[in-house]
């Protein structure tokens, strides 16, 4: 008689088998972590096949936020980035995305309310007496910009580090109707730039030139809209407010009168506060206009010339610990080098335009 083996005995058999083979290792990454690295790691190395559009405006985090990863891996992943592309050839190839750094640490100089104000008023009258260039048909709002953004939040090394990106150049030129448009960043875009061409209608997260012209400037309406369109976007609303006020001062270009508007609107935010002494990322000092994220322990601050109240650029900066962050970590900082109307995508102020 031909006896069927029990599912009891199967389990025997393959218990006895499991002992008879070597221990699986243990992974130093789980999968989840896995995943996150390969992510980084394709952020970081630009694919030479045509890519997405970037947004018109940069993250306000990128890449990787608050995942730690191990020191081999990261040196990995520098490695990789550099032998994996070669950066020559024409049209659409890509050089190695630069390496990220370790963040720079500031002291931390404490905001007050005290001259809210009237460095606000200032900070308006300022924008209100400005030229600003009126572009016309067929013409381009250009903005250079030296910018460094968030990497790697922290990795799980003995003394944990937070990486943030080489300081840079980022070119950008978009039609007053946000149609159309160029990105040329070297190091993270394709060789030569991309475009920014798009069909999406104008908002306040994606706003161009013609449609900034559509908004209040009276300053409590215009505050009142921008509740209105960003609520329930991430943040508490407050903080979305003072973000998104914040992506329209920097690579864009806004009529006087708004700007004035959106300045006196940011001063009605709660939280927001003046800082006496803050550095943009060309390491020019000014007056700053600044807000915590109390749920990531980040201030970001709007920097202004101390004499003129130009806008110079922006900074954000850890001020309270959070994920092995170190108070005073610079998580990002920019500054706007130039603001011109051009004759011609891809066309530089000077080079036979209309710069302004």
């Amino acid at each position: 008689m031909i006896r069927k083996k029990s599912r009891r005995e199967e389990s025997l058999d393959h218990a006895e088998l499991a002992r008879l083979l070597p221990a699986p290792g243990d992974p130093h990454l789980s999968l989840d972590r896995h995943l996150l690295l390969e992510e980084h790691l394709m952020s970081e190395i630009q694919p030479t096949a045509p890519a997405p559009a970037p947004s018109r405006r940069p993250a306000r985090r990128a890449l990787l936020i608050g995942v730690p990863v191990t020191a081999a891996a990261l040196a990995g992943a520098g490695a990789f980035a550099f032998t994996a592309l070669t950066g020559s050839g024409g049209s659409g190839t890509t050089a190695a995305t630069p390496p990220p750094v370790e963040a720079p640490v500031v002291r931390i100089e404490p905001g007050s309310t005290a001259q809210l104000a009237s460095t606000v008023e200032h900070i308006a009258a300022a924008a209100s007496a400005g030229k600003t260039p009126e572009p016309g048909p067929g013409q381009y709002i250009y903005i250079k910009s030296k910018v460094s953004y968030l990497s790697v939040l922290h990795t799980d090394t003995v003394e944990s580090k937070t990486l943030v990106q080489p300081l840079h150049i980022r070119e950008a030129w978009n039609s007053p109707d946000g149609k159309q448009g160029w990105l040329d960043e070297p190091g993270y875009q394709p060789k030569g730039g991309v475009t920014l061409d798009t069909d999406v209608e104008n908002s306040l997260n994606a706003p161009s030139y013609d449609y900034l012209k559509t908004l209040p400037t009276d300053p409590d309406a215009l505050l009142k809209k921008i509740y209105e369109e960003t609520k329930g976007q991430g943040n508490s609303p407050d903080q979305e407010a003072f973000t998104t006020v914040g992506d329209l001062l920097g690579e864009q270009l806004a009529p006087a009168k708004l700007n004035a508007a959106l300045y006196r609107a940011a001063a009605k935010i709660p939280g927001v506060v003046v800082v006496d002494h803050v550095k943009d990322a060309a390491g020019r000092e000014g007056i700053a206009l600044a807000r915590v994220d109390q749920q990531s322990g980040d201030r970001t601050e709007w920097i202004f010339d101390r004499k003129t109240y130009a806008y110079l650029g922006s900074r954000g900066v850890q001020v309270k610990q959070a994920d092995d962050v170190k108070p005073g970590t610079v998580l990002e900082y920019t500054a706007v080098l130039e603001r011109a109307v051009v004759d011609a995508q891809k066309q530089r102020p000077g080079a036979q335009g209309t710069g302004a």
